[in-house]
């Protein structure tokens, strides 16, 4: 590997100190290794780039994290740790949709193509929400919690 990369070393060190090749060992001892570090640094970054194309790639293809982990002598985890964005994982069939059933009522919440969340319902009482006023909420979570509190709303008094 060295005798491959060497060549692209010199290179990047003779640009970096402006000397030709040639002449570049002829500089301060000091100098001279610190340009060998600073080359190597280079190719360490581009190396480390080109990998996680790779490693992406070959998720792409539906390569998982245990494969690639195995490829580069490590873990599962580890491979996911070291590439997190390498396998796509397919979102779940109920993903942007889903029903809550609180106090009698029924509500539905539902991803927008914003990528918000905006919610449906109908109380035990048989009132419907509003009219959805294009209010979009930033999580499942906070739509979830405004149907819940009209649900409560209109459930049924059964202390009659």
């Amino acid at each position: 590997m060295y005798g491959a990369l060497n060549p692209l070393a010199s290179a990047i060190r003779s640009r970096e100190t402006g000397q030709p090749v040639d002449r570049m060992w002829e500089a301060d001892p000091v100098e001279v290794a610190l340009s060998v570090l600073a080359a190597w640094k280079v190719m360490d970054v581009e190396a480390r780039r080109l990998t996680a194309q790779a490693a992406a790639t070959a998720g792409s293809y539906g390569a998982n994290y245990e494969q690639l982990g195995a490829v580069w002598g490590i873990t599962r985890q580890g491979a996911r740790k070291k590439w997190p964005d390498a396998v796509s994982r397919p979102a779940p069939a109920t993903a942007g949709r889903s029903t809550l059933a609180l106090f009698g009522g029924t509500a539905e919440l539902v991803q927008a193509s914003s990528g918000g969340w905006e919610w449906t319902g109908r109380g035990a009482d048989g009132t419907s929400n509003p009219v959805a006023d294009g209010t979009c909420y930033a999580t499942a979570e906070e739509a979830a919690a405004h149907a819940g509190a009209f649900l409560k709303e209109h459930a049924l008094d059964d202390r009659a």
